[in-house]
């Protein structure tokens, strides 16, 4: 039996949720499940990858420009 069955059986009312919604910040789009909330969340972690992957980049840089010849490991040509 399932509970909301059970709970009119026994004469109980029904049973009410939290009463407040996961997240109450208004939407960017009406039609569109994202909110301005969760769209600035995206907007954070994106950029904090961006920026990671521009320094990975100059780390990559450094290391084939400067550290790998430096160390004999290969050398520049021209």
């Amino acid at each position: 039996m399932g509970e909301a069955k059970r709970r009119r059986d026994l004469g109980l009312p029904p049973r009410q949720g939290s009463g407040q919604p996961r997240d109450s910040s208004p939407r960017v789009v009406s039609w569109l499940p994202l909110t301005r909330q969760q769209a600035r969340s995206f907007m954070t972690w994106t950029s904090r990858g961006a920026w990671g992957g521009i320094g990975l980049l100059v780390a990559l840089w450094l290391v084939v420009r400067f550290i790998g010849p430096a160390l004999g490991w290969w050398t520049l040509q021209g």
